[in-house]
């Protein structure tokens, strides 16, 4: 069977680095920077707007807004707004890696977007506090000063991104088939536990 696996995580809880193991040891890619590429291409946007889109939701108003604000230079044309536009770029970047049946899948509401498909395994990945606001440090490079306030910012731009797109909650579990506390447990060693799931499921 092929292994499709989608990887949500918190900011700070290791989640990237995770995912590219996960992928490492299963043998597939790993699509996460490389979506964005490929938006860029279908879009035509540039990489600084589809980069910044999910930031962009740090405010559920202001994100709900200006998804209700259209654009279009042609009336016969369905109007649609930037947000919309940029979610249905990625929406169908996905769709298309879920048809290929194997891959790891970082962030972008894979696992919505991926929910017909019956073997995939959705994953979230979360950390204690302390331990975010070590690894952003010590490893993203933050700013210690200011670490806390983008913790915070990150979370809740993934929240309402997700939450407003998928009608959903983010991080809630029934969402997905594995949550894992990275604070007490190795990167590697939480790669495997996805990896020995993946391969010992139970799949419907």
């Amino acid at each position: 069977m092929k292994k499709l696996v989608t990887v949500s995580r918190e900011y700070g809880s290791g989640g990237r680095q995770i995912s590219a193991m996960i992928a490492e040891k299963l043998g597939v890619p790993c699509y996460d920077k490389e979506i964005i590429d490929i938006a860029v291409k279908k879009s035509g946007l540039s990489r600084e707007v589809i980069e910044s889109a999910e930031l962009r939701a740090k405010s559920a108003f202001t994100y709900t807004l200006s998804s209700a604000m259209v654009f279009g230079d042609n009336i016969y044309r369905e109007p649609i707004s930037m947000n919309e536009k940029l979610f249905l770029t990625q929406f169908d970047i996905i769709e298309q890696i879920g048809e290929l049946g194997e891959g790891v899948i970082v962030g972008r509401c894979a696992d919505y977007i991926l929910k017909n498909i019956p073997n995939v395994t959705n994953v979230f990945i979360y950390a204690e506090l302390p331990d975010r606001v070590k690894r952003c440090v010590e490893v993203y490079g933050d700013d210690p000063e200011e670490v806390r306030k983008k913790i915070t910012t990150y979370d809740k731009a993934r929240a309402n991104y997700y939450n407003y797109h998928t009608c959903q909650k983010w991080g809630a579990y029934e969402n997905y088939n594995l949550s894992i506390n990275s604070s007490y447990i190795s990167e590697g060693a939480a790669a495997d536990l996805v990896v020995d799931f993946v391969k010992t499921r139970t799949y419907r």
